[in-house]
């Protein structure tokens, strides 16, 4: 049964030194109203702009969870409070922050955690949605492997950490995740690293707020200078991770999570899932009989209408979701007819990178055309940045792709996309469009 959805009664805050970019910043808790989530604004910029802490704004960093919001402004290491926020049923919060990090304080979530209970968690009138899966959800990500459960008890959450014939081997825990078992079982667990990762850390730019007081450095015989909270606090620490990961589903999870290897990666490719199976019903309810094909929020012809694009070069097969001018998704059906295929890599054939930011940029155009004001021009790419590509496509594939809009004014537009296969992610890109008159 859905239970309400909670703020806090009163501002509290606390201060504290990053633990990878290694900058000092305050973080203030203040209450939210009812369907506003966890926000988090960055008051060291001048604009202040806001953060949201949701699937919509995540973006990729290396060992940390991170956010993208207004003005390309960022958020990082967001998990520990957000565990708490989970483990508390806190969904609404304005969160003022004073620098690019979360404070890291001891390495685990227990500062957070008193924080939060310091401000008196209360009560809001609406009601807090809820996923709970009917079959089970499962996802891989190399050695990594997440499955979660259909359960009827809430959220229970079974963590396997496993380093072989290496210390610390192989530690397993497996619990039910309420306000009192998180608060003693796993908000007090730190952060860690092996200690063969710690200068490859410090060169990629990572790890400067880290010491050995806040950070369980792994020799081949043991913790380094420090001594274990519990023999089994590497797990304990990755459990509390995942549930600050979970946090972005954007609803209570109804499930048993079991999880083996697990990193943040993998946690939100499992979120993303997740949030696929709990959108599939509403679309499905579009459709025109319950047990057939979900209508599609436009199909090709009307995508046609709206972007001068043509064959070959229209590259959206049909557009599943549009929330508004925010978020767009789309499909593209990938066929061994293409006539890219012919001449790239023939013998092999693998879709062009430049089309496939091409396919995100025709849905991009697409969202941005949404805001009416803007209805008779034509959105026009003008630059791209921080693209990245994580695998092949090829004959047979179906993209799956999404459009966040980040910033959009009558002549410009500023869109994040990424694309997926088989929840595997291909690309990701920034791109920003001029609105220009169509040629007369």
């Amino acid at each position: 049964m859905p239970r309400k959805q909670r703020t806090i009664r009163r501002e509290k805050e606390l201060r504290g030194i990053g633990l990878h970019e290694g900058v000092e910043a305050t973080l203030k808790v203040r209450p939210a109203a009812a369907d506003t989530g966890v926000t988090f604004v960055r008051t060291d910029l001048p604009s202040r702009p806001r953060v949201p802490a949701d699937a919509a704004h995540l973006a990729e960093r290396s060992r940390r969870t991170a956010l993208v919001g207004a003005e390309d402004a960022e958020v990082h290491t967001v998990e520990h409070f957000l565990a708490c926020c989970t483990a508390l049923g806190i969904d609404n919060l304005e969160v003022e922050l004073s620098g690019p990090e979360c404070p890291g304080m001891d390495g685990s979530a227990r500062p957070f955690l008193d924080l939060l209970q310091s401000a008196e968690p209360v009560e809001l009138d609406a009601e807090r949605k809820v996923v709970a899966p009917k079959e089970p959800v499962s996802v891989r990500a190399g050695s990594a492997t997440l499955v979660a459960f259909p359960s009827q008890g809430g959220l229970s959450v079974s963590y396997t950490l496993d380093y072989g014939s290496s210390y610390p081997g192989t530690q397993h825990l497996s619990l039910h995740v309420d306000p009192e078992t998180f608060g003693e079982e796993l908000a007090g667990a730190r952060t860690f690293c092996l200690e063969a990762e710690a200068e490859q850390l410090r060169q990629a730019g990572l790890g400067k707020g880290a010491t050995y007081e806040n950070t369980l450095v792994i020799g081949a015989d043991g913790v380094i200078e420090n001594e274990l909270r519990w023999p089994d606090e590497f797990a304990r620490h990755k459990a509390m991770d995942l549930l600050g990961d979970l946090f972005m589903l954007g609803a209570d999870l109804e499930a048993h999570v079991v999880a083996h290897r697990s990193g943040h990666a993998a946690n939100l490719q499992l979120v993303g899932e997740l949030r696929k199976g709990a959108e599939a019903p509403a679309r499905g309810r579009r459709g025109k009989a319950d047990d057939g094909p979900p209508e599609p929020a436009l199909n090709h012809a009307q995508i046609r209408r709206i972007l001068p694009h043509r064959y070959p070069f229209l590259l959206v097969d049909r557009v599943t979701e549009i929330d508004g001018f925010q978020r767009a998704v789309g499909i593209k059906n990938v066929s061994v007819n293409e006539p890219f295929f012919e001449g790239h890599y023939p013998d092999q054939p693998i879709m062009p990178g430049v089309l496939i930011i091409e396919a995100m940029a025709q849905l991009a155009g697409l969202l941005l055309l949404r805001k009416l004001e803007l209805t008779g021009k034509v959105p026009v790419l003008l630059s791209i940045d921080r693209v990245k590509f994580r695998r092949a496509v090829v004959p047979g594939d179906q993209i799956r792709m999404e459009a966040f809009t980040l910033r959009l004014s009558a002549g410009r537009g500023r869109v994040r996309c990424r694309s997926t296969v088989d929840g595997q992610l291909v690309s990701e890109a920034r791109l920003n469009f001029a609105m220009t008159e169509p040629p007369s």
